[in-house]
């Protein structure tokens, strides 16, 4: 069976790691035309050399930081030139995935840094709201398009030290129903799609490079990885025109709970 994705355009954000390159790979392998945006350009030109390889009718790739207006507004110009130079199979930009994000520190209110808040607000929700304005120009009416956003557990459920992360999660998830509610009548479908305990260079991260912390987080569980939220991802982009699945919310079989995690001893 032709996959739908076949020779459509799918931007994602943070496609220089983690879920973003997991994606980038599994929509390539649907023979799908990829735009990818990240910082770290050396890490991204890696990515589209994957994705081509996996299959990818066509993968680019150019430098976006979506907590500045103007790169998201930059990247967005160059994305057009590209979908509008060589149109796809019904046109436009078929797929955004909004997953640049991530967690910074993981430190109560009274400890909490400014500098952790702002970055956690500009990239998982400023940046959601910067990228789809942007792109939804591109994107053509009646055909099956969608908004994909990456949320997380932790947009449902508090935890001790995840304050601002907790909150800019749940920020996303009320952006995704406010534009699915916006969107009606436009054929253009949003989900959120919520993982729970995965093994990425978020941890990293969020801990600034503290390994050992970030291993004491995963002992003994099976957390998810990346590419079990890009097959996801491949599979809601591929439903049906008329069917829209609006939110995901995905944990490994260890993770019974946000507090709640077996470990093997």
């Amino acid at each position: 069976m032709t996959s739908r994705l076949k020779g459509k355009w799918v931007l994602v954000t943070g496609a220089s790691s983690g879920f973003g390159a997991a994606a980038a790979r599994a929509f390539g392998a649907e023979g799908a035309k990829v735009l990818l945006g990240a910082r770290r350009m050396d890490r991204l030109e890696t990515v589209a050399i994957e994705a081509r390889h996996a299959g990818a009718a066509e993968a680019h790739f150019h430098a976006l930081d979506v907590s500045q207006t103007a790169s998201v507004e930059l990247f967005l110009a160059w994305a057009r030139e590209r979908i509008n130079g060589q149109p796809s199979a019904g046109g436009g930009l078929h797929v955004l995935i909004n997953n640049a994000g991530g967690a910074q520190g993981l430190d109560s209110v009274r400890e909490g840094k400014d500098e952790d808040w702002e970055a956690m607000f500009q990239s998982n929700v400023l940046g959601v709201l910067r990228m789809t304005r942007a792109a939804l120009p591109l994107m053509p009416q009646n055909a099956g398009a969608s908004i994909l956003n990456i949320g997380s557990l932790a947009g449902r459920v508090a935890y001790e030290g995840g304050s601002a992360y907790c909150a800019a999660k749940a920020g996303e998830l009320q952006i995704t129903r406010c534009l699915r509610l916006e969107l009606n009548g436009t054929g253009i479908r949003v989900s959120s799609i919520d993982p729970g305990l995965a093994r990425t260079e978020f941890a990293s991260v969020r801990f600034k490079g503290d390994e050992a912390r970030v291993d004491k987080l995963y002992e003994g569980t099976h957390p998810l990885v990346a590419e079990d939220i890009a097959e996801i991802l491949v599979w809601v982009a591929s439903r049906p025109p008329h069917v829209n699945i609006d939110e995901m919310l995905i944990k490994p079989v260890d993770q019974a709970a946000i507090h709640k995690v077996f470990r093997r001893k």
